[in-house]
């Protein structure tokens, strides 16, 4: 991700990602494309789940949502936001959480837990889905 978001500016990241339904697109897109399989019993076949752009398998019944395994994993923030400061961190790793808490409205001290999240992904202290590790060596683009 950290490629995909260096290359846009900020005008094409706000129409790229206007709404939390654009967000989730991107992750199911990015996380299963067309080969989903069952984390639980490697089953293959889905049908859509109960929250949006989530999976559900059709063998042994368990969900999988699109922010699951990813940094985005039960973010406590709208996902708009969260994309916003991955999306600030990515273009900039020094950005202040001061500037980010000021340029999204949120509390600084949730700004600095998700910038904290997103800085370890990207120098590859958590294990999460590989592509969404955020750094380019990781993430196989």
């Amino acid at each position: 991700m950290k490629s995909y978001f260096k290359t846009m500016g900020e005008a094409e990241f706000e129409k790229c990602f206007p709404n939390e339904e654009s967000c989730l697109e991107f992750l199911a897109n990015k996380k299963w494309g067309e080969d989903w399989v069952c984390k639980k019993c490697g089953n293959t076949n889905y049908c859509k789940g109960k929250k949006p752009y989530s999976r559900r398998c059709t063998r042994c019944k368990s969900e999988e949502s699109a922010t699951s395994h990813t940094v985005f994993h039960n973010v406590r923030i709208p996902l708009k936001k969260a994309f916003k400061i991955a999306f600030m961190v990515c273009h900039d790793p020094e950005v202040s959480t001061y500037k980010i808490s000021d340029n999204i409205h949120t509390r600084q001290m949730t700004c600095w837990k998700f910038k904290k999240r997103i800085m370890e992904c990207m120098e590859g202290k958590k294990k999460l889905v590989p592509f969404l590790q955020i750094d380019g060596r990781t993430t196989g683009e």
